[in-house]
């Protein structure tokens, strides 16, 4: 599996500023690795935790922008809701210390992923602009979703950011910025 380089300084510029900087640093260098596109054959080069990343990082964009209807809309509900991601939060939740707001993130994609099974057909299917905002009144089970994930987002963006801290070689490699030439 591929772990992309990044140096040390660059690590240390983003940490300082912010969690959610070293987020965006990590999750920016994995994508650039993989020339920018999650699919098929750029999951094939990650791991596990690589793929977790940027799938949370996928849900957050999206969500932020249009919620979970657009997060569907635009194809990613078999790869949010019908894969391990929400355990894969569990479990990175389990190995922080301290509060740990992946615990009820998991349980959030566990509710939108029973939402998803009962609407994603109809969420799916293509559309105009006019009816695709149609979708939010017509659907107004995914405001509470929406509304908690937004409410939570600092709160997981930086657990997440402490636990790719915690465990950095599993994401990226680190090298020296003496060395780098």
């Amino acid at each position: 599996m591929m772990r992309p380089t990044i140096s040390e300084n660059l690590i240390q510029e983003a940490a300082s500023d912010s969690l959610d900087a070293f987020f965006t640093l990590i999750s920016d260098t994995l994508l650039e690795a993989i020339g920018g596109d999650l699919n098929a054959q750029s999951m094939n080069q990650l791991n596990g935790e690589q793929i977790t990343l940027l799938a949370y990082r996928m849900l957050r964009g999206e969500v932020m922008d249009g919620g979970f209807i657009q997060l569907i809309h635009n194809g990613l509900g078999p790869f949010i809701f019908l894969n391990p991601f929400a355990k894969a939060m569990r479990l990175w939740g389990e190995a922080l210390e301290g509060p740990n707001p992946l615990h009820n993130f998991s349980k959030l994609i566990y509710k939108g992923r029973k939402l998803f099974e009962e609407y994603g057909e109809a969420l799916t299917r293509p559309c105009s602009d006019e009816e695709f905002m149609a979708l939010f009144e017509q659907y107004p089970q995914f405001d509470d979703l929406d509304d908690s994930f937004v409410e939570a987002e600092e709160d997981i963006t930086t657990a997440i950011a402490i636990y790719i801290d915690n465990h950095l070689s599993d994401f990226v490699d680190v090298i020296d910025h003496v060395s780098q030439k």
